[in-house]
């Protein structure tokens, strides 16, 4: 007879569970909370609005490219389509047109998810019943399909011009108006909990379980008795829904809606903020989310070469950390708890200096370039450096850190080829 006490004690203990499971979100509120108590200004307020509807949209189509394995070329059909409908029921309740007249203001990011959920029950039905290239092929297709028909239905889109309405209507809720950037805050913090919370329970569920297992292995999960196709058409749905639940939070934010809200622009974006969050990790796509929200928002401002960075990025860790940034992280943790601690630590930091050294080579080609491709006899002087694209000094640089970078980085993977 087998002894079920070994199995039970591979489950996590109850203080486990705490740590992976109750304690994040208790910092995540604390976090949520403390943040206005620090007197943020108001350029810090917008960006931080812009990452917590950009959490939201990362995690949600993480939900098909890291749970269910399908590649999309058009998951902001979704976020579009949930924010226009948002935006229609703010003139609703402006205008007070039957029993919008007593809903909130706040609540409209509910009326977002029920719009993407139904874009993607419509969307997902026909689409879904294939994956890999094919799913990816169709998905593009219907992103231009909509993003065409935006500019030929003016009554619902409203043209190039898109739709706007007035948050500070309807019922206050929690005695906000959502007129100040402040009250913004807690409007924008509560649904990015809810949403994270809420995407982070449906991993928890038998379909969230499922969803992984047809990624891995669709054949398996049709023998053992379940539709893969319909798997994934379910999953589809919800996390139309909660692009839809960020494309609400966006009406609310930015009181605007336009057609390049449906464009491929933020579909690749959103691809872009999960990938190099790291898509095998739940809090993959908030790390990812953060990061390039905060280089979309503030890294624009110092030079003008800041796509080249992201694209540079992105290379980088599909080529060198397909696990992302989540990946790097964690795995420096686990790496410190192992046996070889000191050795871990010391390949760890070659590799950074290393990387760091070719990002300062990059970043003097970068701006060097920039500066001599416009032609307007800038010179780049990075802390008091006259680095003019004639001058050996500057070639002298780039070729020194990229070669020191490549040689520590290099070293580093011998290490680490050799304690494994």
């Amino acid at each position: 007879m087998t002894d079920t006490t070994d199995f039970q004690n591979l489950a996590p203990s109850a203080g486990q569970k705490f740590r992976q499971r109750t304690l994040p979100f208790l910092i995540l509120a604390a976090i949520l909370l403390a943040i206005p108590m620090t007197g943020p200004s108001r350029t810090f307020y917008t960006v931080a609005h812009q990452m917590g509807i950009n959490v939201v949209f990362a995690l949600s189509y993480n939900m098909i490219l890291g749970k269910a394995g399908l590649l999309s070329f058009g998951h902001a059909v979704y976020f579009g389509l949930g924010g226009y409908l948002a935006v229609h029921a703010m003139g609703w309740i402006e205008e007070e047109i039957g029993l919008w007249g007593s809903i909130p203001m706040f609540f409209l990011p509910i009326i977002g998810f029920f719009g993407g959920a139904l874009a993607g029950a419509t969307i997902g039905w026909p689409s879904t019943r294939r994956a890999g290239t094919t799913f990816a092929m169709i998905s593009l297709g219907v992103a231009e399909l909509i993003f065409a028909a935006a500019f030929m239905f003016d009554s619902f889109f409203g043209g190039e011009q898109g739709i706007s309405g007035d948050r500070m209507n309807g019922i206050e809720l929690f005695g906000l108006s959502l007129g100040p950037i402040a009250e913004v805050y807690w409007f924008i913090a509560f649904w990015m909990f809810v949403g994270i919370l809420g995407m982070w329970a449906f991993t928890r569920t038998p379909l969230g379980r499922l969803s992984e297992a047809t990624r891995d292995n669709a054949q398996r999960v049709q023998f053992i008795g379940y539709n893969p196709q319909r798997v994934r058409y379910m999953v589809f749905i919800i996390a139309g829904g909660f692009a839809g639940l960020a494309g609400g939070m966006a009406a609310v934010n930015y009181e605007i809606f336009t057609p390049d809200a449906l464009s491929l622009l933020p579909s690749g974006f959103v691809l872009i903020m999960a990938y190099v969050g790291g898509i095998t990790y739940f809090v993959g796509p908030i790390f990812g989310a953060i990061l390039l929200t905060y280089m979309q928002s503030m890294l624009s401002d110092f030079t003008e070469a800041w796509l080249l960075y992201l694209g540079a990025l992105f290379i980088g860790i599909v080529m060198f950390a397909p696990r992302g940034l989540a990946g790097i992280i964690f795995g420096f943790f686990d790496g410190l708890r192992g046996a070889e601690r000191g050795a871990f630590l010391k390949g760890w930091i070659t590799s950074l200096v290393g990387g760091l050294f070719m990002l300062i080579g990059l970043i003097i080609l970068v701006e060097v370039s920039v500066r001599w491709s416009n032609g307007y006899g800038e010179i780049y002087e990075p802390f008091g450096l006259h680095l003019d694209h004639a001058s050996p000094l500057t070639w002298l640089l780039f070729l020194a850190t990229t070669g020191a970078g490549i040689g520590l980085t290099a070293l580093a993977n011998r290490h680490k080829e050799g304690t494994t």
